[in-house]
């Protein structure tokens, strides 16, 4: 076994102390995960894909987190997005006439779902082309859901976020699993940052260790209105509310602003974000956007995607990581 878990760490996969920091902190930051050209080439497509959407037919589609009784966003261009690239809009790119008050291309909060498979450059990162005169890259997401344990990982959905100069809204703390629920939860994000992210432009905070004892007690579903999907909504989780294993100990809301710790990266690394950790993000006030792009990884393995949940998967199914061998 050992020769194999050092077989992993070589081809792209985390070393046994990476694996020990992630399930202790809830997080872990892999420096220089992406190879500069990749990078350079995700922001190339980035921007290709902000300049050269059409404004014509777009819903104007903002994106809420929905904290505080704002609705989540939940129409049917959301709705639908899980197998399509969708442009949906920051909160604050709108003037009081409900117009845009930004550039297109600088109004945009996220781009989704399905970045891994329908653009080239996104998706080298999940599917690295057998080609061997390409450099693979630093860390590979299929050795790295091995070395955390996933037998059949998936990966359900993509996005870009801009978090664009002075308006890129605060994120509050939240958890993946919320949104990405499996039974068990399942969920571990892949966030890589395309652009350096710092305390200014509003990198990502985290609360070390709250995996172990924040459960998921809602869950992000569709709202249904005879039969038909209209909206979203948070419900009650019923089903279980941590991974199997672990050491899970509920505390109760104990968690003060001084706890969560502030994850400062640069462009190429990546941030592994356990399902259950509660993180969050602070508002961009400078003038500087920092793009990243993050994917979601779920165990198909034995656990059960709920039907109500927002995304659904598409025909073909979620996106194997590896084939199982």
């Amino acid at each position: 076994m050992s020769t194999a878990a050092a077989h992993h760490h070589e081809s792209g996969g985390l070393t046994p102390e990476q694996v020990e920091t992630f399930h202790r902190d809830g997080y872990l930051i892999v420096p220089q995960a992406l190879t500069p050209s990749t990078v350079a080439a995700c922001l190339a497509e980035t921007h290709r894909l902000l300049d050269s959407f059409s404004l014509e037919d777009h819903p104007m589609t903002r994106f809420s987190t929905g904290q505080e009784g704002a609705e989540h966003v939940g129409d049917d261009y959301f709705l639908t997005s899980g197998d399509k690239i969708r442009f949906f809009f920051e909160e604050d790119a709108f003037g009081p006439d409900g117009k845009l008050n930004k550039p297109k291309a600088r109004a945009v909060n996220k781009i989704g779902h399905y970045l891994h498979e329908l653009s080239a450059p996104f998706r080298a990162i999940t599917r690295p082309s057998p080609d061997v005169s390409e450099t693979p890259q630093p860390v590979r997401p299929a050795a790295v859901a091995r070395a955390l344990g996933f037998r059949d990982p998936r990966c359900l959905q993509s996005m870009v976020i801009c978090k664009q100069p002075e308006i890129g809204g605060a994120v509050p703390p939240h958890q993946d699993s919320t949104f990405l629920y499996t039974d068990p939860p399942s969920a571990v994000g892949f966030w890589y940052a395309l652009e350096d992210a710092t305390l200014a432009n509003g990198c990502l905070s985290f609360l070390p260790g709250s995996h172990r004892w924040a459960p998921i007690r809602q869950r992000l579903v569709r709202r249904q209105q005879g039969g038909v999907a209209v909206g979203t909504e948070m419900v009650a989780n019923e089903g279980t509310q941590f991974p199997p294993g672990g050491e899970y100990a509920e505390k109760g809301d104990q968690s003060t602003e001084e706890e969560y710790v502030p994850g400062e990266v640069k462009a190429g690394d990546l941030v592994l974000i356990h399902g259950n950790l509660l993180h969050k993000s602070e508002k961009n006030t400078s003038q500087k956007g920092r793009i990243i792009y993050t994917f979601h990884v779920i165990e198909q393995d034995g656990t059960k995607y709920d039907e109500r949940n927002w995304l659904q998967p598409p025909e073909q199914g979620f996106t194997r990581l590896y084939a199982s061998s």
